[in-house]
Formats: C-alpha cells, sequence, structure tokens
C-alpha cells in the first residue's frame, strides 16, 4: 500500500537504493566470480563490472590466472615475505579456494560425453567449472600440457572399473568412494569441482593440517617423521611434511587401490606416490602443485599447478552433510533390483 504521507514514501525509496548501493559494494570485495555473478542475476541479469584480476606465478615459466584479490589486497601483499609461526614455520594458515583461480578458458571441454546427470543443478549454481577427467587437468610437466600415457596394464583396469561404474549398480562398491561419501581421494580433493572448493590450514609445532570443506575430509600431516611401514594402507595414503625455504613439501605413500586422481578417471595403484607443494607467492596466492608418480599407471610423471586465493572476510569452512550417503545409495541399489525384477516379469 502506498504511504498517504510523501515523506514516508521518500525515506522508504532512500533507503532501498541506500540498501542496494551497499550490495553493489560488497560485490566488489566478494572473492568468488560465481558470487559476482549471482549478484548479476539477483539484480535482473544486468552487466556488472568485472572483477580485479591478478597473474600470479606458474611453473616453468607457465602464468596461471587468478582472479579475485582486491586491488588494495594486491598491493598491499607484494613483495612481502611471508609471516612465520611463533615457532618459527612459515604460517600458511587461513581458508583458501580455488574455485576461480583455474579460468574456465583453461578448462578443456569432457573428453567424452556424460552417460548421466549427477543432480548438481544447473551450471550457473557452480562457483568453478568442474575438472573432471585427468585431461581437463592445468598440466604444467610433461611441457606438453597433457597427461603421459597409461600402461597396457593401467589401460586395460580403467576400462574394466569404467564399465563396473557405468552398469546397473550391484553393490555400492560399484560406485566411486565420492558416490558413496567416503572421501574424493587426493590429489583430487584439491581439484576445482562444481562447488565446496574450500580448503582451512591449520598448523600447531610439528604437524600442518588441512580441512577440505568437500566431503569433510581432515589430513592431519607430521612434520619430519619417517613413514609408516608398508603393510599399513589408507584411503588418503599416508603424508610426511618438510620445509624447503617457505615451501610446504608434502610426500604421500601407502595408498590403496580404492581411490582415484580425479572423480572421472586417474585408477591409480597402491605404489602411487604424490608429491605436493605449497608455496607462498604472496601475502594472498599459494601456488599448489601435486605430482603424480605411478609406474603402475602411468609411463612418467607428471606435475599440475593450482593456485589458491587467500578468502578474506567472514569466509570459513562450512559443515558438508553429504545427503548421497544417507539416501542415494540404498535408492540406486533398490532401483537396481527393483529394474530386474520388472524385466524378469517381462520375459
Amino acid at each position: 500500500m502506498r504511504p498517504r504521507h510523501p515523506l514516508v514514501f521518500l525515506i522508504a525509496i532512500t533507503s532501498l537504493t541506500l540498501a542496494t548501493v551497499n550490495l553493489l559494494l560488497a560485490c566488489v570485495e566478494a572473492p568468488s566470480v560465481g558470487r559476482w555473478r549471482e549478484y548479476g542475476r539477483f539484480f535482473g541479469g544486468i552487466a556488472l563490472p568485472s572483477l580485479p584480476t591478478q597473474a600470479s606465478s606458474g611453473v616453468n615459466g607457465q602464468t596461471a590466472g587468478t582472479v579475485g584479490a582486491t586491488q588494495a589486497t594486491v598491493a598491499t601483499a607484494a613483495g612481502s615475505a611471508p609471516p612465520r609461526t611463533p615457532w618459527g614455520d612459515p604460517d600458511l594458515q587461513g581458508t583458501w579456494s580455488n574455485a576461480s583461480t583455474v579460468p574456465p578458458a583453461r578448462v578443456p571441454a569432457l573428453p567424452r560425453t556424460q552417460t548421466s546427470s549427477t543432480g548438481g543443478g544447473p551450471e550457473h549454481w557452480y562457483e568453478a567449472r568442474p575438472i573432471i577427467y585427468t585431461a581437463q587437468l592445468p598440466i604444467v610437466d610433461p611441457s606438453g600440457g597433457k597427461v603421459p600415457e597409461l600402461t597396457p596394464a593401467a589401460a586395460e583396469r580403467a576400462a574394466a572399473i569404467d564399465n563396473i561404474r557405468r552398469r546397473r549398480s550391484e553393490a555400492p562398491q560399484d560406485r566411486s568412494p565420492w558416490d558413496r561419501c567416503i572421501t574424493r581421494g587426493v590429489p583430487g580433493s584439491m581439484i576445482p569441482i562444481n562447488y565446496n572448493n574450500n580448503y582451512q590450514i591449520l598448523q600447531s609445532p610439528g604437524y600442518v593440517v588441512i580441512l577440505y570443506e568437500m566431503i569433510h575430509d581432515a589430513r592431519i600431516i607430521p612434520i619430519g617423521r619417517p613413514h609408516l611401514t608398508g603393510n599399513i594402507r589408507q584411503w588418503l595414503g599416508d603424508a610426511r611434511a618438510r620445509w624447503e625455504g617457505t615451501t610446504l613439501l608434502v610426500e604421500t605413500t601407502n595408498f590403496t587401490d580404492k581411490t582415484q586422481i580425479i572423480y572421472g578417471d586417474g585408477f591409480h595403484t597402491p605404489r602411487l606416490r604424490l608429491t605436493e607443494r605449497f608455496t607462498p607467492v604472496d601475502g594472498d596466492t599459494l601456488q599448489y602443485q601435486f605430482t603424480v608418480d605411478d609406474p603402475g599407471t602411468w609411463t612418467k610423471p607428471w606435475t599440475v599447478a593450482i593456485p589458491l586465493k587467500r578468502e578474506r572476510g567472514p569466509h570459513r569452512i562450512l559443515e558438508y552433510a553429504c545427503h548421497e550417503g544417507n539416501r542415494a545409495m540404498s535408492n540406486i541399489l533398490s532401483g537396481a533390483r527393483a529394474e530386474e525384477r520388472n524385466e524378469a516379469v517381462r520375459r
């Protein structure tokens, strides 16, 4: 109902205008391109100005585009030495994201068509273009930018697993560990996907902890301790860290063959040796690299570089309640059995 007094109407219009301006100002500092675009949709699809961008140093002379840091943050962080913890280690603590550090233009199209939808919703909900297959990864070594060839045994193994994943599910083990809400594995947990691309790093004397928002994994990584014996195998392997200058180097061994490098493929053997490097570039950027070395799967090692940007402001890791583990698995299996009964009746 329109206010009876013109002054009341004017105050209402002024308040709405100020709220709109404040929201637009908040957009300028939004760390995620996905959130920025959502503001544009909120205002009826109008074209909003571009976020400031920064090029961060890559590996082997390559440049990895990064998006989301404000110009003021870049100016204050440039040239500053990384801070130290009270016990003297480089301080990497904070909440980080790679939702916008791999520009969509650098993510190749899917190497094959998806046979079904994951139910993840329309793409305009996503905060990043999903990287699903190893062929989509930003490879920095070998220099050609492509994953090395699979060994003949690995190609045969991958085909067999792929056939199991595409058939009507006979058991929970037919689905991936991610489908079952167990884990995305490593390095899969550090690869940008539709959403939840946030990570919290915590440090204490002798330990580094990486908390992943997606699937709520927490890796507790000892520094300077020997690996477990070879007969102990774990979903996320056995990670041990050390410092090389300001770079945190994490070497992980003792994997099983139940996980994979990335959601769509990369079915490794227990011989996998994963080397990760977290290198501060400036106050708001970490260069994250991982090297995959599994002679039972690939003909030579290969390396990926994906920058991480610090999340400023009130951002924090949210609970990831994986509903697939509550309902989807039982529905998938009961649906498959119902299809089998219907087929038997029709015969």
